[in-house]
């Protein structure tokens, strides 16, 4: 026998007696979760993974027997598939928390074979759902122990947002997407269920215009440049991000507006045409001796940006972000100093207005004197202190953590990315005295500060040494400027 007999064998010994919520034989589905992943490749493990993956979930099957009798390579893919069961808590209680966790394994697995097994089962789940919907519609979800369709939309959603990189081009994926707009009408575009074929694109050679940190940019050509995110961003998130830019372009802000979507190895690029164009950090790095000038066209576009009302636009909110700083960051070091800062942001006037999310020098692309706002995903409404703190952590503070910050961000030194600032809020302010001025920074350099500590604890409570030092020198920036700063409004 070869190896996917023999776990026939074993599959159908462990299942034996066990049904499926349609009363079918149980062995039913873990056969035909093979015979799919045998559609798509012909790597015996993963097939062989697809008979036996759920042995360990829902039998007396242990993982160090699968391993010792399949191997290595299909007990990990098993145990991709396997959630924590949390015995001592109900089912339904635990249900999201399960599937979560379970998500961020398929999203952090670098074995293609995981997304194969994963898109076989669900679609193989979803099959059977879809039978039973046909029949008795809402009434199906009764029998879970989740009973929200709607729970069960965001699970079947994400699992094919996920895998859609690797596996769209397969008939399971086609397959899985229409049983979902059966069930839920809407929830991917039509389009995509029919299969969109993304133009693939090789950035090799390429030269490198702007960095930022949801991606690079490339110039293709004279005429064309490839925004590159990256690999954490779905096709639904550059979706989202050119309708808000195509609502910030309605509203007049000069934007440049994709005109398509291409794929870049694993990861997804947005194409732009802008004609022998280059970002305004490119330019500087090329001529420092023409900081000023370009500061004041950044205070220029900042100032149009916050002068747009954003009523009846239909934007998010920035502002539980800007809480996100404070209760992921500074409430892991002094409770007192976060509750304080809290209280003054809630002191803010609700704003109508519209800020950029990322704004800085490597967002912004010259094209024959005309500048143009890329990166537009983090468009939102908010109060502009967000906006200008931004300003001051990229200039200024991150360059205090090390210059290689500024280096690698903007491509220009330190002391150059100082006198943007300096150039930036005084034209900003340009109706202000220097007093005024000085105040408004140490604000922005607040939150600011805030904002990196809260970077510092993005990956974990424990944090690296260099995590330490970043956030001690930060708290220490916090503690002097609260001698001075009792709010963040600005008049």
């Amino acid at each position: 026998m070869n190896l996917f007999e023999e776990a026939v064998i074993y599959s159908t010994i462990m299942h034996a007696g066990k049904t499926r919520k349609d009363n079918s034989p149980y062995i039913l589905h873990p056969l035909e979760v093979s015979q799919l992943i045998a559609t798509m490749t012909d790597d015996i493990e993963v097939i062989t993974a697809g008979v036996l993956h759920d042995v360990v979930e829902d039998t007396d099957g242990t993982i160090d027997e699968i391993r010792e009798r399949f191997g290595e390579r299909v007990a990990n893919l098993v145990v991709s598939e396997t959630e924590n069961k949390y015995e001592n808590l109900p089912k339904s209680e635990t249900w999201k928390r399960r599937k979560e966790e379970s998500l961020a394994v398929l999203k952090n697995s670098p074995d293609i074979g995981v997304k194969m097994l994963w898109l076989a089962d669900k679609l193989s789940n979803i099959r059977s759902i879809a039978r039973r919907y046909g029949e008795i519609g809402n009434s199906v979800w009764q029998t879970f122990n989740q009973n929200d369709p709607m729970m069960h939309k965001w699970y079947y959603q994400s699992v094919a947002e996920i895998i859609e990189m690797d596996l769209n081009r397969t008939g399971a994926y086609k397959e899985l997407i229409q049983h979902i707009n059966f069930i839920w009408p809407g929830t991917f575009a039509r389009s995509k269920e029919q299969y969109r074929k993304y133009k693939e694109l090789s950035i090799d050679g390429l030269e490198l215009i702007g960095k930022g940190a949801k991606g690079n940019v490339y110039r293709v050509d004279d005429e064309l440049i490839v925004k590159v995110y990256n690999n954490e961003n779905m096709f639904k998130d550059i979706e989202r991000e050119n309708a808000l830019a195509r609502k910030a372009f309605i509203a007049g802000i000069p934007t440049a507006i994709s005109f398509g979507i291409v794929t870049v190895g694993k990861k997804y690029g947005s194409l732009f045409e802008l004609v022998e164009s280059n970002t305004i950090s490119g330019l500087i790095a090329k001529n420092p001796d023409n900081v000023e000038f370009y500061a004041k066209t950044m205070a220029d576009l900042a100032r149009q940006i916050h002068n747009t009302d954003t009523t009846g636009m239909d934007i998010p909110d920035y502002m539980p972000e800007v809480y996100k700083w404070i209760n992921g960051g500074v409430a892991n070091v002094d409770v007192d100093v976060a509750k304080k800062v809290t209280e003054m942001l809630d002191a803010l006037p609700k704003a109508t207005t519209m800020i950029h999310g990322d704004f800085h020098t490597g967002n912004v692309m010259q094209q024959k004197g005309e500048y143009l706002l890329i990166d537009m995903d983090r468009l939102s409404t908010c109060n502009p202190i967000a906006e200008l703190s931004g300003v001051y952590m990229f200039y200024v503070a991150f360059g205090e953590l090390g210059s290689e910050f500024v280096d690698n961000l903007m491509g220009f030194s330190h002391d150059v990315s100082k006198e943007y600032y300096r150039h930036f809020m005084n034209y900003y302010f340009s109706n202000k005295s220097e007093d005024e001025i000085q105040l408004i920074s140490k604000k922005c350099a607040l939150l600011a500060y805030l904002r990196l500590v809260r970077r510092c604890y993005k990956k974990g409570l424990n944090l690296s040494e260099v995590d330490r030092k970043a956030c001690d020198y930060c708290m220490s920036k916090i503690y002097e400027l609260l001698e001075d700063v009792d709010d963040f409004i600005i008049t």
